[in-house]
């Protein structure tokens, strides 16, 4: 995911091979907390393809979608990853609120027409790139 698309994510590749099991066991039992989701693509040989979370994060009522890859030979509409992935966390998010919000970085345009194409709208509302300052993300949010 970092190697492929940096900019979609607020770590380094160099940062995520520096965590430990521990971190990482950390980090997929998130998914499984009382507000969040995390769910993965697989192909039929057994590979990861793809992957999609969502939290509701503490003092805040609308769930946020994060973690959202899909490998380059599985993306696009034929291939149906990014819709199936998203038509779950849509069904999951409906449970915690009506909106669905996240953020992207201002120059990942294949996600923005992804998400675009899907009902996510910009509300106008940035926030620095945490990686580097001088970029944004924006904040998208769909009515459910």
């Amino acid at each position: 995911m970092l190697r492929d698309t940096p900019i979609g994510y607020g770590e380094t590749l160099d940062n995520a091979h520096g965590k430990g099991e521990a971190e990482w066991r950390v980090r997929a039992k998130r998914g499984t907390a009382e507000h969040g989701i995390a769910l993965v693509a697989i192909d039929s040989s057994g590979r990861w393809v793809g992957t999609m979370g969502g939290f509701v994060p503490e003092h805040e009522t609308t769930p946020i979608l994060v973690g959202v890859y899909v490998a380059p030979r599985c993306r696009g509409r034929q291939a149906g990853v990014t819709d199936a992935l998203l038509d779950s966390i849509e069904e999951w998010a409906r449970t915690e609120s009506n909106l669905l919000m996240l953020h992207v970085h201002e120059d990942n345009a294949r996600a923005r027409n992804a998400y675009e194409r899907r009902g996510f709208v910009q509300t106008g509302h940035i926030e620095p790139y945490s990686l580097d300052v001088s970029k944004n993300e924006l904040e998208m949010i769909k009515r459910l």
